[in-house]
């Protein structure tokens, strides 16, 4: 029972819960790997900061978290200029880095395109049994490609609405009434 609100970003972190915003937060004028690389779990002094070599494993946990994302071909592109989509997934893969055990999603499919999107849905999918992942989002297509079978939770004004499988919870009249504003069509 800890308030998040109340704790400082580290302190969250250092919790095993890594949260990602709805608009991507990376570093533009540094690599696609540098990202990452400064994302790694692990001492973050200054003197750590500094001097801190990879080793072998580090190394291969980038590169495997790199083809994760699908950016492995983008490796040395600085990350401002990839696409919004893939500012996503390297944000994504940044958290990964951390080694979190709790993702905190927040509408990783807004402003995508179509393909991005099922991209992502792909990539969250892939992360099933590895961590707890909590998504809020809106595109119903999306949460229905990530649900998989998975439990569905609706909110209404910070309170449950409904909870249950996907087509239970599209179909569940309450749910039609708010989202939708029908009644029992």
């Amino acid at each position: 029972s800890i308030d998040l609100t109340k704790l400082n970003e580290y302190e969250i972190q250092r919790l095993g819960i890594g949260r990602k915003f709805q608009t991507p937060s990376v570093f533009a004028e540094h690599t696609v790997h540098t990202n990452l690389v400064l994302s790694l779990k692990g001492p973050r002094g200054v003197f750590a900061s500094l001097f801190h070599k990879l080793d072998s494993s580090a190394r291969d946990r980038l590169d495997a978290l790199l083809k994760l994302i699908r950016l492995d071909d983008k490796r040395h592109w600085k990350a401002g200029l990839l696409s919004h989509g893939e500012k996503q997934w390297l944000e994504i893969g940044m958290l990964l880095a951390s080694e979190p055990r709790v993702l905190l999603v927040d509408e990783p499919a807004a402003g995508m395109t179509d393909e991005e999107t099922h991209r992502t849905g792909e990539l969250l999918l892939s992360l099933r049994g590895k961590h707890s992942i909590v998504v809020v989002e809106h595109d119903m297509t999306f949460v229905k490609q990530i649900s998989e079978g998975g439990q569905v939770t609706v909110l209404h004004q910070g309170t449950v609405l409904c909870e249950g499988k996907f087509d239970d919870v599209q179909s569940n009249p309450k749910v039609r009434e708010v989202y939708l504003g029908r009644g029992k069509h």
